[in-house]
C-alpha cells in the first residue's frame, strides 16, 4: 500500500522529474522540479491555490515516483522525453506530428546539387527553410535546374567522370553534364553561387538577365525560345512573391501565439527566414479547462522543438512563459548557437504577434467542430477498439504487412498509430533477409523478431529512445489465425507479453472483422473503430508495397536467378512469371523448364545445373 503522506517525507531536495500514477497506474502527469521535496509536497497542501486542472488531477493520484537529475536543465529534457512516450492525461498534448522540408545545396560535394530534404543535418551541406509547402520547394527546385542546369543525379564525381552516357536532363538542357567533363568545376562553383544568391532572395539580377535573353531571342525571330524565357520569368515572380519581408534585420525567428476554448487551442506559428516570411502553419492541443497562454505556450515549445529539425535564433511569444530562461538554456544546446526567447510589447513586431493570434482564434472558431468530429475519429476509436478487446487503454498500435513479387523478394512493413493517428516517424521497413520464397508466415517471423529482439537490446543499453524502443499497447496483424499465432510465438520466445489481434478481410480483400483470443469479432462497419481498423491494413500495406516498389525502382531488388549463366532479364521473368517460388523452380526438371516460354534446353539445363551441383 502507498502511503503518500509518508512517501512524501523522503522526497529529496534535488532537481528531478516527478511522474504521478492514478488508481489504475496509468501514467496521469509528469512535472519537473527544482527542489522535488518542495515542489511535489504542494500537490497535496489544501492551504494552496492549485486551479482547475491540478485540483482535479489530486483527486487521482494513487502513487508517485521521482527520478533525480544533476539540473534543472536535465530534468527539463527527460520531462519532454517522458511525455512523448506516455502521453500523460494532465500534460498539454501537442497533437500533431509534422516535419517541414527544407531545400538544401549540398555544398559538401565537389559537384553540389540542389534537393528536397526533411531533416537538417551537420554536413556542411547548405539549408534554406523550413518551407510548409512540400509543392513549392520542388517547384523552386525545378526552376533552378531550368535557370542553372546543376545536376540532380546520384553519380560521385568527380570519381564517375565518364563512366555513364549523359542523362536526359543534359539533351534538354537542364544539366550541363558534369559527369562527362562538359563543364569544369570552377565554372560549376560559378553556378551554385548564383543559385546560393537566388535562394537568399537576389532575384533582381535573374529577371533583368532573363528579360534581356528574352528580348534577344524576339528580335531574332526566335519566338519559341523567347517564349521559354517569358514563362521562367514568371516562375521566379512567383517564387518572389511567396518571399514577403517582415523586417530588415534579416533574421531567422518564429513568431508563437495562441488561442483557446474550453479543452481546445490552437498555436499559430509564423516562419521567418532571413526576414522574409516564408510560411505558416498551426497546431491543434489537447489542454485542460484554464491552462493560461503562458502555460500552452510552454508547453508547445517544449514539445515541438524537441523534436523539430531546425532551430531559428529568436522566438517571438504572445506571453511570457515561466521556465524562460531553461528553455533558452535548452534551446541554445540544441541548435548550438544563442537562442532568445522575446515577447514584443509595440511596433511591427507587436503587430506580427497580434496578426498571429487572430489566426490562431480564426482557425479555432472555424475548426472547432471538425476538432470534435476528429476526436471521435481518432482517440473515440481506439477507445472503441480498446472497448471492444477488453483492453483497459490502447495508446500506441504497431500493424504488419508483407509485400512480394510472385514469392521474390519479400519485404516487411511496420507503420505505428499513436492516439488514433499515423506516427510516420516511427514507420520502419524491413528487407527480409532469412527466408527464400513465398512463405509469409517465415517472412513475418523474421520481420517481428528483428523488430523486439532491437527494442530490447535499446533498452538495456540506454535510457534514451532508439527506433524500436517504444514497445505497443496492441500489435495488428495483417491476417488471420495463422499470422496471429506467428506474433504469438514470436513475443513467446521472447518473453513479452503483448496483446496480439488479427485484421480479418472477407473474399472481395475487405476487412471483415478482428481475431483476437481464438475467435473472429465483428465490428460494426458505421463505426469509427471499423474506419480506423480499415486506415491502419491499408497503411500498412501501401507502406510494405512503396518499398518494394522503391528497391525495383533503384534496382536493387536482386534474385538469386541473377546469379545463373545464360539467365538474363527476360527468362528471369519468364521464370518468376511460371512459378511460385524458388522452391518451385528447384523441384522442375529440365523438360519442364525448357518448355517455358522465352527457354531453351541449354538454358533449361543451366538452371536445372545451378540448383543440382
Amino acid at each position: 500500500m502507498f502511503d503518500i503522506q509518508e512517501e512524501l517525507k523522503k522526497l529529496p531536495a534535488r532537481p528531478g522529474v516527478y511522474i504521478m500514477h492514478d488508481e489504475n497506474d496509468h501514467i496521469i502527469y509528469v512535472g519537473k522540479a527544482i527542489s522535488l521535496k518542495n515542489r511535489v509536497r504542494q500537490y497535496f497542501q489544501s492551504s494552496r491555490n492549485k486551479g482547475v486542472k491540478i485540483e482535479q488531477m489530486v483527486t487521482h493520484i494513487r502513487r508517485f515516483e521521482y527520478i533525480v537529475t544533476d539540473s534543472e536543465l536535465e530534468a527539463l529534457v527527460l520531462e519532454c522525453n517522458l511525455i512523448k512516450e506516455h502521453h500523460p492525461k494532465y500534460n498539454t498534448m501537442l497533437m500533431d506530428d509534422k516535419t517541414y522540408p527544407f531545400i538544401k545545396v549540398t555544398t559538401n560535394e565537389p559537384f553540389p546539387r540542389v534537393i528536397l530534404s526533411r531533416k537538417m543535418l551537420r554536413d556542411k551541406a547548405k539549408y534554406f527553410g523550413p518551407y510548409t509547402s512540400s509543392q513549392a520547394v520542388r517547384d523552386t527546385i525545378d526552376l533552378i535546374h531550368k535557370l542553372y542546369h546543376l545536376r540532380n543525379c546520384n553519380r560521385s564525381l568527380p570519381r564517375d567522370i565518364g563512366k555513364e552516357r549523359p542523362c536526359l536532363n543534359y539533351h534538354i538542357k537542364q544539366c550541363d553534364a558534369p559527369c562527362q567533363g562538359y563543364i569544369s568545376q570552377e565554372e560549376y562553383g560559378k553556378s551554385v553561387t548564383e543559385v546560393l544568391r537566388f535562394l537568399n532572395g537576389n532575384y533582381d539580377g535573374v529577371l533583368k538577365e532573363l528579360e534581356e535573353k528574352m528580348n534577344a531571342a524576339s528580335e531574332a525571330l526566335e519566338f519559341e525560345r523567347a517564349i521559354e524565357y517569358r514563362e521562367l520569368i514568371s516562375s521566379v515572380k512567383k517564387v518572389a512573391q511567396k518571399q514577403k519581408i517582415t523586417d530588415s534585420s534579416g533574421e531567422d525567428r518564429d513568431v508563437l501565439a495562441v488561442a483557446s476554448e474550453e479543452e481546445d487551442a490552437v498555436v499559430q506559428v509564423f516562419f521567418i527566414r532571413s526576414g522574409r516570411l516564408i510560411g505558416r502553419d498551426h497546431f491543434y492541443l489537447r489542454i485542460s479547462k484554464g491552462e493560461s497562454a503562458s502555460e500552452i505556450l510552454n508547453s508547445f515549445v517544449l514539445q515541438y522543438y524537441a523534436g523539430t529539425p531546425f532551430i531559428p535564433g529568436e522566438l517571438m511569444l504572445q506571453d511570457e512563459v515561466e521556465d524562460k530562461e531553461l528553455l533558452e538554456a535548452w534551446l541554445t544546446s540544441k541548435r548550438g548557437q544563442k537562442v532568445t526567447l522575446k515577447v514584443p510589447k509595440k511596433g511591427t513586431k507587436e503587430k506580427l504577434i497580434e496578426l498571429a493570434r487572430e489566426n490562431a482564434e480564426l482557425v479555432l472558431s472555424k475548426d472547432k467542430e471538425r476538432l470534435k468530429r476528429e476526436e471521435g475519429r481518432t482517440i473515440g476509436a481506439v477507445k472503441e477498439i480498446a472497448s471492444m478487446l477488453g483492453l483497459n487503454e490502447i495508446v500506441r498500435m504497431e500493424a504488419y504487412d508483407i509485400s512480394n513479387t510472385n514469392g521474390f523478394e519479400s519485404v516487411g512493413s511496420m507503420v505505428v498509430y499513436e492516439r488514433g493517428r499515423p506516427k510516420r516517424n516511427d514507420y520502419r521497413k524491413f528487407k527480409i533477409r532469412g527466408v527464400q520464397g513465398a512463405d509469409d508466415y517465415g517472412s513475418m517471423r523474421e520481420v517481428l523478431t528483428r523488430r523486439f529482439t532491437h527494442g530490447l537490446k535499446e533498452r538495456e543499453e540506454n535510457a534514451e529512445l532508439g527506433k524500436f524502443t517504444a514497445f505497443p499497447d496492441l500489435i495488428m496483424m495483417d491476417g488471420g489465425k495463422g499470422q496471429v499465432n506467428v506474433a504469438l510465438q514470436v513475443l513467446d520466445e521472447l518473453h513479452l507479453q503483448i496483446p496480439v489481434c488479427g485484421m480479418v478481410k472477407d473474399d472481395h480483400h475487405r476487412t471483415r472483422g478482428l481475431y483476437y483470443c481464438n475467435e473472429e469479432l465483428p465490428v460494426d462497419k458505421a463505426s469509427e473503430a471499423f474506419r480506423l481498423i480499415t486506415r491502419i491494413q491499408d497503411e500498412a500495406h501501401r507502406f510494405a508495397i512503396e518499398y518494394h516498389r522503391q528497391l525495383r525502382g533503384k534496382g536493387q531488388v536482386h534474385s538469386i536467378l541473377d546469379d545463373i549463366d545464360g539467365i538474363g532479364p527476360a527468362r528471369r521473368k519468364a521464370l518468376m512469371r511460371h512459378y511460385a517460388s524458388l522452391e518451385d523452380i528447384r523441384r522442375a526438371e529440365v523438360e519442364e523448364l525448357a518448355k517455358i516460354p522465352s527457354m531453351n534446353e541449354k538454358a533449361a539445363e543451366s538452371v536445372y545445373n545451378f540448383f543440382h551441383k
